[in-house]
């Protein structure tokens, strides 16, 4: 019933591993890491067997590169699990099934771990060819592999309780990210920082000691108190309405509670509206900011506000006021943050139009196709730029505070345009996902893996040049494109500091207009082609 006999773990696991994307998916994972090692092979006629030093280079970097792409895709499998039910209207049915909670929850957990599970061991024939070339054992490789399990095991506990405490597959999918980060940035740094002399073998031992321990309680943890909230669910008997009472939520809440009608709440959450709509104003905006982000309640907004300001506070003292040095760090982080809140406002406001068979409706009413995309582009980047810019009031206080940032306030206004410019990509991306897409779940994984290839990968292929390839003119050619990721634009602005430690990019103005023009023309073009998908009627029937 459990394990061998449980149905939800067979049904799951036959419809996972059948779908075409499980089998790209799995070809395009093992093709990057074979490509990566392909390309930080060591092109000597010799190998110095007494300084593996390069070898073990490429052993951790394979090794970490499968733990950020585990990292980043556990909850991508896992947060849908129990949102999944709820929005196929079968959660009470799966309830209502002889079933126990406990064996729903290790059904869906082991299903979704499975294909990752896959993914992972799939890698092993890769790196035992990297065995030959010494500065790592057998033993080494097998419990790197145990943290690798135990860690993605963990990660996928995390989605799938936070899936239990949320409606739809988006807002279980950014609080899973919230948690899951900063954990596996930490245990990333743990891994790195023991890397050399006596403390790798002291990081071996905590490997197989301590980690399964800890990652042993926090899973048996979180499955009793997601299967106790299955067994008493509180989100059931609606009668299929999807609306949330935010009164009796807010009554219910913990912590930070939204209030509609007060500052700066209403600025990402106005109230709800009491009269007639006035004259000339956006219908398709004021339904996208009064009624469809905050139909399913605030916890999300609350969770995702708490989190992001309890992690904000140590990196925000230590990059802007003790080292000012270090103000890119914290404008990444700020980034990152969007990246992850961003798209959830946007990735669903055309395909939820799909999934109510209301988008026909929509589009032979006389508002244009570029009121209707204007209207929900605004709203998702309205409430998503607020959220970020939470996280930038520390900029102007450290200008006023701290004098070094006096002679640098064009550094700070660049920071502020890599921001602005970030959060207008994401929602357009998002939306523009929404409008190709049918799914809101589709819409939502395509905007994060189309944002992390923007974004993200070309800081990969930068570090990945810089450690292994004997080429300089390969080094510049990937520094010249690395402008697409604002990450690194931002660490391309030049600071006037006492210190310049830690600040590892070239720092040069000509990258952060190559940024601004660049995305200011996916921008236009991805916009332009939403408009004109909506007046041919791109997929109106659903």
């Amino acid at each position: 019933m459990y394990l061998l006999e449980n149905p939800v773990l067979q049904r799951e696991l036959l419809v996972n591993l059948r779908m075409k994307r499980a089998f790209i998916l799995q070809l395009v994972y093992i093709a990057l890491l074979g490509a990566m090692v392909y390309y930080a092979w060591p092109t000597d006629e010799r190998i110095d067997m007494t300084n593996p030093e390069k070898s073990k280079r490429l052993v951790n970097l394979f090794f970490l590169g499968q733990y950020i792409l585990g990292a980043l895709m556990s909850p991508t499998f896992a947060a849908a699990t129990i949102t999944g039910e709820k929005e196929r209207k079968t959660y009470e049915m799966l309830l209502a099934s002889p079933l126990r909670p406990v064996a729903v929850v290790l059904g869906k957990l082991l299903a979704s771990l499975a294909h990752l599970a896959l993914l992972i061991f799939s890698s092993l024939p890769i790196v035992m060819l990297c065995l030959p070339l010494g500065g790592t054992s057998l033993y080494e490789v097998l419990a790197v592999y145990l943290a690798l399990i135990l860690a993605m095991t963990t990660f996928g506990m995390i989605s799938l309780a936070c899936s239990s405490y949320f409606r739809r597959t988006a807002a279980a999918l950014v609080v899973s990210y919230l948690i899951i980060l900063p954990v596996a940035l930490v245990g990333l740094w743990f891994w790195i920082g023991l890397g050399t002399g006596d403390l790798a073998r002291f990081r071996l031992f905590v490997t197989l000691i301590f980690l399964p321990l800890g990652c042993g309680l926090v899973c048996f943890a979180l499955l009793i108190i997601t299967s106790v909230r299955l067994l008493h669910p509180p989100d059931v008997g609606s009668e299929g309405k999807e609306v949330v009472d935010e009164e009796q939520e807010l009554n219910r809440a913990i912590g930070l509670v939204i209030r509609r009608d007060q500052f700066p709440d209403k600025l990402f959450a106005p109230p709800k509206r009491t009269g007639l709509l006035p004259d000339g104003a956006n219908p398709v905006y004021d339904k996208e900011m009064r009624a469809e982000i905050f139909s399913q309640g605030t916890l999300m907004m609350r969770v995702v506000i708490q989190v992001s300001m309890f992690l904000a506070i140590p990196i925000m003292g230590w990059c802007l006021y003790l080292r000012p040095q270090y103000a890119p760090w914290y404008i990444g982080y700020v980034v990152l943050f969007n990246v992850l809140v961003g798209p959830v406002f946007s990735a669903g406001s055309v395909t939820s139009e799909r999934e109510r068979q209301t988008l026909d409706l929509l589009l032979t009413t006389l508002i244009s196709p570029f009121q209707i995309l204007y209207g929900k582009l605004i709203s998702g980047l309205r409430v998503s730029s607020v959220l970020t810019s939470f996280l930038l009031w520390p900029l102007a206080l450290a200008c006023i505070m701290v004098a070094d940032y006096w002679r640098n306030l064009h550094m700070m206004a660049a920071y502020v345009a890599i921001i602005t410019v970030t959060c207008l990509t994401t929602a357009t991306i998002a939306l523009f996902c929404s409008v190709m897409f049918r799914r809101t779940s589709v819409s939502l994984m395509t905007s994060y893996l189309f944002i992390a290839v923007l974004f993200v990968a070309p800081l990969g292929v930068r570090v990945f040049a810089q450690t292994f390839s004997n080429d300089p003119r390969v080094v510049q050619a990937v520094e010249k494109t690395s402008f697409v990721s604002p990450i690194s634009t931002a660490f391309a602005v030049p600071v006037d500091v006492s210190s310049d430690a830690g600040t590892t990019a070239v720092q040069q103005w000509p990258m952060f207009g190559l940024f601004l023009a660049f995305y200011g023309a996916i921008d236009v073009a991805l916009l332009s082609t939403m408009i004109w998908l909506f007046n041919v009627r791109w997929r109106v029937v659903y």
